[in-house]
């Protein structure tokens, strides 16, 4: 007999479902995900951290879970909703079940809900906080009362990383240091593995660092310890509010007046509009999925884009050094900005294309353009 999972939202509303994850109570930001395929990335996902992922595929786990395709050591997201899980695996990849996966991450999940109705509710209400119990974990009246309590949902989100080492070193083990390649600081805010993969292949040394390490460190270590010259910055994805992260912005603005090319995502994207004068707002479902499309207003073609954030620049006030490079074509709001006259600009999709598509891989090669560049001069 299967064992019974109920969710409970912060409107009241209450859901009856079968759990499919461990015996227990887990409360979080209750976001939905468009995407087809690509479960596994997206579990993986750091940015999930704290937030209880809605599928909306009704059918998920059919090709099961492989060993190449995880974007980190774990699941980060704090729960999970589905409509129908599949433990008939089929894969020739496949390494264990998609259940077998998620308790082995021992994280509190619900299948056999209906999951186009919660997005309805999302999309009309904007997100909501949800609490997923088991049976003889809780009960209504007191799920309900623990959304009612204030949390912080950004609570040590300023210093979320995956693979950086502390703010006083930088992590250099990833892969492999070669000769004539880029030297690269990597802001770790929760950064994606594929993200790491693609600048690696795009012929990068990666120095990964702490967000908390400054300006000042990262020089220091530069000049004494590596002798090497620094090429380039790249800012992370990351979980939460930019506005936990004000540590970096003055930071970002040093890095810049050494002319050194600066390229941030999603997060990290929304750290060089704040660095330049823009305005934050948190949005009222947020864009999760791989299949939004964008449109690249300086090359003028449109672009189908991954999607993970719940904050974005605010287009109004926007300072007149800031170009807009990329807008959505679902909401109109800012997916790219560049800095005038300076090698920096943000995306605040994925072109790491983890899942897919593929379609803003070519963002990787305008930063090693604008390092060539730097390199040169």
């Amino acid at each position: 007999m299967n064992k019974k999972a109920i969710l409970v939202l912060e409107n009241g509303l209450i859901f009856h479902g079968n759990s499919i994850g461990k015996n227990g109570l887990t409360t979080g930001e209750v976001v939905f995900n468009t995407s087809i395929t690509g479960y596994q990335e997206i579990l993986s996902d750091p940015s999930y951290f704290n937030q209880i992922i809605v599928f909306t595929q009704p059918y998920i786990g059919n090709t099961g879970i492989n060993t190449k395709d995880s974007e980190s050591d774990k699941i980060y997201a704090k729960g999970i909703i589905c409509n129908s899980i599949c433990n008939n695996k089929n894969h020739y990849d496949d390494k264990m079940s998609l259940q077998k996966y998620i308790l082995k991450n021992n994280i509190i999940a619900i299948s056999n809900i209906d999951t186009r109705k919660i997005t309805r509710i999302i999309r009309k209400y904007g997100i909501q906080k949800g609490c997923i119990f088991t049976e003889k974990n809780s009960n209504y009246y007191n799920a309900h009362q623990k959304l009612k309590k204030k949390t912080n949902n950004n609570t040590q989100k300023n210093t979320f990383t995956i693979y950086s080492i502390d703010k006083n070193n930088l992590n250099t083990n990833y892969r492999k240091q070669k000769k004539n390649y880029f030297n690269v600081i990597v802001y770790d805010f929760g950064i994606k593995k594929n993200i790491l993969n693609i600048l690696y292949k795009k012929k990068c040394n990666l120095y990964i660092a702490h967000p908390h390490t400054n300006f000042k460190k990262i020089v220091y270590l530069f000049k004494k310890k590596y002798k090497k010259k620094i090429h380039g910055v790249f800012l992370s994805n990351g979980p939460g509010n930019p506005k936990n992260n004000k540590n970096i912005i003055k930071d970002i603005i040093k890095f810049e007046k050494n002319n050194i090319p600066i390229f941030g995502i999603c997060l990290g994207h929304q750290l060089i509009g704040m660095a330049y004068g823009s305005q934050i707002k948190k949005m009222k479902h947020g864009h999760h999925g791989s299949n939004h499309p964008v449109q690249d207003i300086l090359q003028k073609k449109i672009i189908i884009t991954a999607q993970n954030h719940n904050f974005n620049i605010k287009k109004k006030n926007l300072p007149e050094n800031i170009i807009i490079t990329h807008k959505s074509l679902f909401d109109d709001s800012i997916q790219g900005i560049s800095i005038k006259n300076k090698p920096v600009f943000g995306f605040q999709g994925h072109p790491e294309s983890s899942p897919g598509p593929h379609d803003t891989l070519y963002l990787f090669d305008t930063f090693i353009s604008n390092m060539k560049k730097y390199n040169n001069n």
